[in-house]
C-alpha cells in the first residue's frame, strides 16, 4: 500500500492551464473519490497521478518516492478505465493473466494470482469465457481483476462504471466497497456521479474548474458545505437556494427577508453579518415540513405555490414557488404522507438549525458553536405531522 501527497500540482496545455496549484493528501488504505462536473480536471490529475499526462508543476509522491518522473510501469500501480479494454480473442484467465506472463513470472505463480483475484471477484466460474460472452458488469470484474493481479500499492479508477445500467453499477458499487475492505490497497476513484462519491468514498475531494472545493468525508461535505457549489453539486434533489437580505442578526442567529416579504430565523453565528448584507438561505429538502397553508406561521413558515409532485415509490418530492424567489422550492415527504395538488397553496416551515447561510462571495458563513441537535429532533416531527387540507 501506499499514500499519495500532491503538492503544488499545475498542469498546462501551452500557455493554458486546467489544473490550478491542487494541494492533497491521500491516506495509505484510503479509498478517495474525485467527483466534479465534466471539465472539471478530476480525470486530468488522475492521469498525472499514473504518469500518463505530464506534471507541468509541483510534486508529486507515491508513497516515500518523488514520482514526477517515474515511468508509468515503475509506479507500482494499476489503472482500471471506463472502457473495459479487453482482448476479445483471450479467455478471461488469459485476459488476467497477460500483465503478469509479459513480467515473465513462473506459470505456477500466475495461477494462483488469477485465481485469488477471481474468487476475490467472484468470476471464477468465467475464466474460461471469452469477453463476447460476458456480461458488462462482468467485463468490469475482468478488468478489475486484470489489475488486482499485479498486486499494486494504488488502485485507479476512472469512471469504471459509467458504462454500466442503473442496477448493475448498484451492484458493482457494494463490490468495490467489499473489495476495499478485503485488500485494504489505496484507492482513488474518479466520477462525475454524486451518488458513487457519496456512497463508495472514506473521503471525497470535490473538484470544479481545475481546483478543489472541499475535501472531507460525505457527512462533512452534504451536511457542512464549505460553499454554494458544493451544496448545490450534492444531493438530490439538490439543495434549495433562497436569495435573502440580512435585517437584524444577534450572538447565534440573523433574521433575513426573504422574496414576497417573508421574514425567516437562521442559525448563524450574527458577528460575520451586518444589517443589509445579501445572503443565499440554504436547506435541503428533506430538512422542509409542508403544511396547510397559515398553519403555525410562528414556526419560520413561509407561503409557497405547489407546481408539481413526483411520487417516487418511497417517498415524494413537492415543488413549489415562493413569490419572488428564482429557483423551485424542493421539500421530500414520506410516501405515506397526505400530497397537496399541483395549484394549490402551502406553508413551508423553515427549521432554523437546518438553514445555511452564504454570503456574497458564495461561501458558507459559520454556524453557531452549539448546533442544532434539538431543532433537528423538532425539524422531524414537524415532518411526520404535516397535513393539509
Amino acid at each position: 500500500m501506499a499514500s499519495v501527497s500532491l503538492q503544488g500540482i499545475v498542469k498546462r496545455y501551452d500557455a493554458h492551464p486546467v489544473i490550478h496549484g491542487v494541494d492533497l493528501e491521500v491516506a495509505d488504505g484510503e479509498f478517495m473519490v474525485f467527483v466534479g462536473p465534466s471539465g472539471c480536471g478530476k480525470s486530468t490529475l488522475l492521469r498525472m497521478i499514473a504518469g500518463l499526462e505530464e506534471i507541468s508543476a509541483g510534486q508529486l509522491r507515491i508513497g516515500e518516492r518523488v514520482a514526477n518522473h517515474v515511468p508509468p510501469a515503475d509506479r507500482k500501480l494499476a489503472m482500471v478505465f471506463q472502457s473495459y479494454a479487453l482482448y476479445p480473442h483471450m479467455t478471461v484467465y488469459e485476459n488476467m493473466a497477460f500483465a503478469l506472463k509479459l513480467a515473465g513470472q513462473p506459470a505456477a505463480a500466475v495461477r494462483a494470482a488469477v485465481e485469488r483475484a477471481a474468487d476475490i471477484l467472484r468470476i471464477a466460474p468465467l475464466l474460461q469465457r471469452r469477453p463476447k460472452e460476458l456480461s458488462g458488469g462482468q467485463r468490469q470484474r475482468v478488468a478489475i481483476g486484470r489489475a488486482i493481479v499485479r498486486t499494486p500499492e494504488l488502485f485507479l479508477f476512472d469512471e469504471p462504471l459509467s458504462n454500466l445500467d442503473a442496477s448493475l453499477r448498484v451492484q458493482m458499487r457494494v463490490e468495490l466497497s467489499r473489495l476495499h475492505r478485503e485488500l485494504g490497497t489505496t484507492m482513488i476513484y474518479v466520477t462525475h456521479d454524486q451518488v458513487e462519491a457519496m456512497t463508495l468514498g472514506q473521503r471525497i475531494a470535490v473538484f470544479n474548474g481545475g481546483r478543489i472545493e472541499q475535501v472531507g468525508t460525505p457527512h462533512e461535505l452534504y451536511n457542512a458545505p464549505c460553499n454554494l457549489f458544493v451544496a448545490g453539486f450534492l444531493g438530490t434533489p439538490k439543495m434549495n437556494f433562497i436569495p435573502a437580505e440580512v435585517l437584524a442578526t444577534g450572538a447565534d442567529h440573523a433574521s433575513v427577508l426573504l422574496p414576497g416579504g417573508a421574514i425567516a430565523e437562521v442559525a448563524v453565528d450574527g458577528a460575520a453579518l451586518r444589517r443589509g448584507d445579501a445572503v443565499t438561505v440554504g436547506v435541503r429538502a428533506e430538512h422542509l415540513a409542508l403544511r396547510a397553508p397559515g398553519a403555525d406561521a410562528h414556526d419560520n413558515a413561509i407561503e409557497a405555490l405547489v407546481g408539481h409532485v413526483e411520487y417516487l415509490g418511497d417517498q415524494s418530492i413537492v415543488y413549489a414557488t415562493l413569490t419572488g424567489a428564482p429557483d423551485l422550492i424542493a421539500t421530500r415527504l414520506p410516501a405515506e404522507t397526505a400530497m397537496p395538488r399541483a395549484g394549490t397553496r402551502a406553508s413551508i416551515a423553515l427549521p432554523p438549525a437546518r438553514c445555511l447561510l452564504f454570503g456574497a462571495d458564495g461561501r458558507a458563513l459559520p454556524r453557531p458553536a452549539a448546533s442544532g441537535a434539538r431543532e433537528a429532533a423538532r425539524t422531524d416531527d414537524l415532518a411526520a405531522a404535516s397535513q393539509f387540507m
